[in-house]
Protein backbone atom coordinates (compact mmCIF):
# COMPACT_ATOMS: atom_id res chain seq x y z
CA UNK A 1 0.00 0.00 0.00
CA UNK A 2 2.35 2.25 0.84
CA UNK A 3 4.07 2.02 -2.62
CA UNK A 4 1.07 2.76 -4.28
CA UNK A 5 0.23 5.59 -2.02
CA UNK A 6 4.02 7.00 -2.43
CA UNK A 7 3.40 6.69 -5.92
CA UNK A 8 0.77 8.62 -6.58
CA UNK A 9 2.27 11.16 -4.75
CA UNK A 10 5.37 10.90 -6.91
CA UNK A 11 3.40 11.39 -10.25
CA UNK A 12 1.43 14.61 -8.89
CA UNK A 13 5.04 15.95 -7.54
CA UNK A 14 6.44 15.78 -11.22
CA UNK A 15 3.56 17.27 -12.64
CA UNK A 16 4.05 20.13 -10.11
CA UNK A 17 7.68 20.41 -11.03
CA UNK A 18 6.67 20.40 -14.94
CA UNK A 19 4.10 23.36 -14.10
CA UNK A 20 6.66 25.08 -11.83
CA UNK A 21 9.26 24.75 -14.69
CA UNK A 22 7.05 26.25 -17.44
CA UNK A 23 5.64 28.85 -14.83
CA UNK A 24 9.01 30.19 -13.85
CA UNK A 25 10.80 29.71 -17.02
CA UNK A 26 8.21 29.99 -19.86
CA UNK A 27 9.03 28.25 -23.31
CA UNK A 28 12.59 27.45 -22.34
CA UNK A 29 11.36 26.11 -19.31
CA UNK A 30 10.20 23.13 -21.59
CA UNK A 31 13.40 22.19 -23.20
CA UNK A 32 15.24 22.90 -19.77
CA UNK A 33 13.01 19.99 -18.68
CA UNK A 34 13.11 17.71 -21.67
CA UNK A 35 17.16 17.54 -21.23
CA UNK A 36 16.52 16.87 -17.49
CA UNK A 37 13.72 14.50 -18.39
CA UNK A 38 15.69 12.34 -20.63
CA UNK A 39 18.41 11.85 -18.46
CA UNK A 40 16.81 11.44 -15.17
CA UNK A 41 14.63 8.91 -16.44
CA UNK A 42 17.35 6.33 -17.33
CA UNK A 43 18.35 6.82 -14.17
CA UNK A 44 15.19 5.80 -12.02
CA UNK A 45 14.76 2.95 -14.33
CA UNK A 46 17.48 0.53 -12.79
CA UNK A 47 15.39 1.03 -9.60
CA UNK A 48 12.61 -1.67 -9.57
CA UNK A 49 9.60 -1.79 -7.19
CA UNK A 50 6.30 -3.44 -6.51
CA UNK A 51 2.66 -2.39 -6.46
CA UNK A 52 -0.01 -5.12 -5.98
CA UNK A 53 2.68 -7.90 -6.70
CA UNK A 54 3.46 -6.27 -9.84
CA UNK A 55 7.22 -5.80 -10.27
CA UNK A 56 8.09 -2.05 -12.70
CA UNK A 57 10.46 -0.03 -13.07
CA UNK A 58 10.76 3.68 -11.96
CA UNK A 59 11.61 6.46 -14.88
CA UNK A 60 7.97 5.79 -16.56
CA UNK A 61 6.30 8.51 -14.73
CA UNK A 62 9.25 11.26 -15.89
CA UNK A 63 9.20 9.42 -19.18
CA UNK A 64 5.44 10.16 -19.73
CA UNK A 65 6.17 13.54 -18.92
CA UNK A 66 8.36 14.10 -22.02
CA UNK A 67 5.39 13.44 -24.27
CA UNK A 68 3.29 15.97 -22.58
CA UNK A 69 6.23 18.71 -23.09
CA UNK A 70 6.48 17.71 -26.47
CA UNK A 71 2.56 17.73 -27.04
CA UNK A 72 2.28 21.06 -25.13
CA UNK A 73 4.80 22.91 -27.48
CA UNK A 74 3.04 21.72 -30.39
CA UNK A 75 -0.02 23.08 -28.89
CA UNK A 76 0.95 26.40 -28.25
CA UNK A 77 4.51 27.13 -30.08
CA UNK A 78 3.99 24.54 -33.25
CA UNK A 79 5.02 21.26 -34.86
CA UNK A 80 8.47 22.95 -35.45
CA UNK A 81 9.24 23.78 -32.08
CA UNK A 82 8.02 20.70 -30.62
CA UNK A 83 10.60 18.91 -32.96
CA UNK A 84 13.37 20.99 -31.78
CA UNK A 85 12.74 19.62 -28.46
CA UNK A 86 12.75 15.88 -29.57
CA UNK A 87 16.27 16.79 -31.28
CA UNK A 88 16.95 18.56 -27.49
CA UNK A 89 16.46 15.44 -25.70
CA UNK A 90 18.39 12.91 -27.85
CA UNK A 91 21.07 15.10 -27.84
CA UNK A 92 21.23 14.98 -24.10
CA UNK A 93 20.29 11.78 -24.15
CA UNK A 94 23.71 10.73 -26.31
CA UNK A 95 25.83 13.28 -24.80
CA UNK A 96 24.85 11.41 -21.21
CA UNK A 97 25.40 7.98 -22.04
CA UNK A 98 28.72 9.07 -23.75
CA UNK A 99 30.16 11.14 -20.89
CA UNK A 100 29.20 9.07 -18.12
CA UNK A 101 30.92 5.58 -20.00
CA UNK A 102 33.89 7.78 -20.47
CA UNK A 103 33.67 8.24 -16.34
CA UNK A 104 33.22 4.50 -15.97
CA UNK A 105 36.49 4.04 -17.84
CA UNK A 106 38.54 6.16 -15.58
CA UNK A 107 40.46 3.86 -13.01
CA UNK A 108 39.29 4.70 -9.74
CA UNK A 109 41.44 5.81 -6.66
CA UNK A 110 42.31 3.22 -3.68
CA UNK A 111 39.36 5.29 -1.77
CA UNK A 112 36.89 6.03 -4.15
CA UNK A 113 33.31 4.64 -3.12
CA UNK A 114 31.38 5.75 -6.09
CA UNK A 115 32.28 3.56 -9.05
CA UNK A 116 30.62 0.69 -8.49
CA UNK A 117 27.61 2.69 -7.65
CA UNK A 118 28.07 4.37 -10.86
CA UNK A 119 28.55 1.22 -13.24
CA UNK A 120 25.23 -0.06 -11.71
CA UNK A 121 23.32 3.02 -12.56
CA UNK A 122 24.90 4.17 -15.78
CA UNK A 123 26.96 0.69 -17.41
CA UNK A 124 23.97 -0.21 -19.94
CA UNK A 125 24.16 -3.06 -21.87
CA UNK A 126 24.51 -1.76 -25.46
CA UNK A 127 21.30 -3.66 -26.41
CA UNK A 128 19.37 -1.41 -23.47
CA UNK A 129 21.54 1.54 -24.33
CA UNK A 130 20.42 1.22 -27.75
CA UNK A 131 16.42 0.02 -27.60
CA UNK A 132 16.48 3.42 -25.38
CA UNK A 133 17.61 5.65 -28.32
CA UNK A 134 16.05 4.08 -30.64
CA UNK A 135 12.41 4.36 -28.76
CA UNK A 136 13.17 7.77 -27.58
CA UNK A 137 13.73 8.59 -31.33
CA UNK A 138 11.33 6.83 -33.41
CA UNK A 139 8.32 7.22 -31.01
CA UNK A 140 8.66 10.89 -30.16
CA UNK A 141 8.81 11.78 -33.76
CA UNK A 142 5.30 10.20 -33.96
CA UNK A 143 3.96 11.47 -31.48
CA UNK A 144 4.42 14.81 -33.20
CA UNK A 145 3.76 14.04 -36.29
CA UNK A 146 0.56 12.75 -35.18
CA UNK A 147 -0.40 15.14 -32.57
CA UNK A 148 -0.52 17.53 -35.53
CA UNK A 149 -2.25 15.69 -37.72
CA UNK A 150 -4.96 15.62 -35.15
CA UNK A 151 -4.51 19.42 -34.44
CA UNK A 152 -5.68 19.99 -38.00
CA UNK A 153 -8.88 17.28 -37.81
CA UNK A 154 -10.06 18.37 -34.23
CA UNK A 155 -8.93 21.89 -33.86
CA UNK A 156 -11.05 23.25 -31.24
CA UNK A 157 -9.35 24.04 -27.40
CA UNK A 158 -12.32 21.53 -26.35
CA UNK A 159 -10.79 18.96 -28.30
CA UNK A 160 -7.04 19.23 -26.69
CA UNK A 161 -7.87 16.19 -24.80
CA UNK A 162 -8.30 13.99 -28.18
CA UNK A 163 -5.04 15.34 -29.56
CA UNK A 164 -2.98 14.75 -26.14
CA UNK A 165 -4.05 11.43 -25.13
CA UNK A 166 -4.74 9.92 -29.19
CA UNK A 167 -0.95 11.02 -30.39
CA UNK A 168 0.49 9.73 -27.06
CA UNK A 169 -1.22 6.48 -26.88
CA UNK A 170 -0.02 5.14 -30.11
CA UNK A 171 3.33 6.67 -29.77
CA UNK A 172 4.04 5.38 -26.48
CA UNK A 173 2.58 1.56 -27.38
CA UNK A 174 5.65 1.82 -30.19
CA UNK A 175 8.44 3.54 -28.00
CA UNK A 176 7.08 0.45 -25.30
CA UNK A 177 7.75 -2.09 -28.52
CA UNK A 178 10.69 -0.78 -29.90
CA UNK A 179 12.48 -0.83 -26.73
CA UNK A 180 11.18 -4.13 -25.14
CA UNK A 181 11.98 -5.49 -28.68
CA UNK A 182 15.65 -4.41 -28.90
CA UNK A 183 16.53 -4.89 -25.41
CA UNK A 184 14.60 -7.92 -24.09
CA UNK A 185 13.80 -10.04 -27.07
CA UNK A 186 15.87 -13.29 -26.77
CA UNK A 187 17.05 -12.29 -23.18
CA UNK A 188 13.57 -13.93 -22.30
CA UNK A 189 10.72 -16.10 -22.58
CA UNK A 190 7.84 -14.92 -24.73
CA UNK A 191 5.20 -14.99 -22.01
CA UNK A 192 7.60 -12.81 -19.94
CA UNK A 193 8.54 -10.45 -22.62
CA UNK A 194 4.39 -9.99 -22.82
CA UNK A 195 4.24 -8.82 -19.35
CA UNK A 196 6.75 -6.61 -19.76
CA UNK A 197 5.76 -5.14 -22.47
CA UNK A 198 2.25 -4.83 -21.15
CA UNK A 199 2.60 -3.37 -17.61
CA UNK A 200 5.17 -0.95 -19.06
CA UNK A 201 2.83 0.38 -21.75
CA UNK A 202 -0.14 0.42 -19.51
CA UNK A 203 1.13 2.23 -16.72
CA UNK A 204 2.52 4.79 -19.43
CA UNK A 205 -0.59 5.15 -20.10
CA UNK A 206 -2.39 5.64 -17.28
CA UNK A 207 0.19 8.62 -16.58
CA UNK A 208 -0.42 9.97 -19.69
CA UNK A 209 -4.10 10.47 -19.47
CA UNK A 210 -3.76 11.39 -15.37
CA UNK A 211 -1.69 14.41 -17.27
CA UNK A 212 -4.42 15.84 -19.22
CA UNK A 213 -5.71 18.34 -16.49
CA UNK A 214 -1.77 19.31 -16.64
CA UNK A 215 -1.71 20.04 -20.61
CA UNK A 216 -5.37 22.06 -20.16
CA UNK A 217 -3.97 24.29 -17.11
CA UNK A 218 -0.56 24.56 -18.94
CA UNK A 219 -1.89 25.86 -22.19
CA UNK A 220 -3.85 28.48 -20.45
CA UNK A 221 -0.32 30.44 -19.27
CA UNK A 222 0.57 33.62 -20.32
CA UNK A 223 4.04 34.75 -21.54
CA UNK A 224 5.20 37.77 -22.56
CA UNK A 225 7.99 36.37 -24.96
CA UNK A 226 10.79 38.23 -25.24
Amino acid sequence: MFNLLWGIFFVLVNFALFLACYRLLGKNGLYVWIGAATVLANIQVVKTFEIFGIVMTLGNTIYATIYLTTDLLNEKYGEKEARKAVWFGFFTMIMSLILMQMVLAFKPGADDISQEALETIFGLTPRIALGSLCAYFVSQFLDVRIFSRLKVKYPSRSQLWIRNNGSTGLSQLVDTLVFSSIAFIGLYPWDVWWEIAITTYVLKFIISAASTPVIYLARNFKFSEG
